[in-house]
């Protein structure tokens, strides 16, 4: 396969992540298309997170390596474990968003190795600055917070199978109103005995994203949904 200067450009997986008995790991298949690898359940969560976000463009595995200088004066290789690229949406390229480098680590861990660990994360993030990107550390009070939670919940109606044409009369009632309370869209749609069916087909909807919500906030029949953005 031929590649120009600009395929050069793109970070890849620099590292083979192997099974280990320390953490589960596994492979993610995100959004059916790529296969991202992953070392414990805390970042098998932030891939399912991301996932559910249409702004994210990509998620790469174990993107760059970085040396550093540890704190008994030897040089060693940091790995981060993912680069996350988003979306320009309707945002101009002046305001494009920077790519996330991101570190996944449970918070016992870094609160117990924090200062060892210091000098490779004040690289790491001197790293991505050069590179235009940002560097964050992501623990579970990141990942898994009232979001993930939310994300969960959907995930469950995900592989639900529903009629395309009930589907596309919700969307369209959704369309004309630019955002409709899910109780309307039950009372309109989904009549006495159907309520509960037409519960679960919502919520299929938001799964397969094509309603949104804001999962920031509990989800009940008073939620608005509305048509996602950030979709090219």
């Amino acid at each position: 396969m031929n590649q120009n200067s600009c395929d050069e450009l793109v970070p890849y997986q620099t590292r083979k992540i192997k099974p280990t008995r320390r953490s589960v790991s596994g492979v993610y298949p995100f959004r059916g298309d790529v296969a991202v690898p992953f070392e414990s359940t805390l970042e098998r969560d932030f891939l399912m997170r991301s996932e559910f976000f249409l702004d994210v463009l990509d998620v790469i595995a174990q993107p760059a390596q970085i040396p550093f200088l540890g704190v008994n004066g030897q040089t060693y290789t940091y790995t981060p474990d993912f680069l996350v690229y988003y979306k320009l949406g309707n945002r101009s390229y002046s305001d494009y968003p920077k790519p996330l480098l991101v570190e996944i680590k449970p918070q016992v861990e870094w609160r117990q190795h924090w200062r060892s660990w210091l000098p490779k994360w004040k690289t790491a993030r001197h790293y991505a600055h050069e590179q235009g990107w940002q560097f964050r550390i992501h623990d579970e009070s990141r990942v898994r917070d009232k979001v993930f939670e939310n994300i969960r919940f959907f995930e469950r109606y995900k592989r639900m199978s529903f009629s395309p044409e009930e589907s596309q009369c919700v969307i369209d009632s959704v369309q004309q109103m630019g955002a409709a309370p899910i109780h309307y869209l039950l009372a309109r749609h989904f009549m006495g005995l159907y309520r509960s069916q037409g519960v679960a087909h919502i919520w299929h909807l938001i799964a397969t994203r094509r309603l949104d919500c804001d999962v920031s906030k509990s989800i009940n029949e008073f939620s608005e949904v509305w048509i996602p953005t950030n979709v090219y």
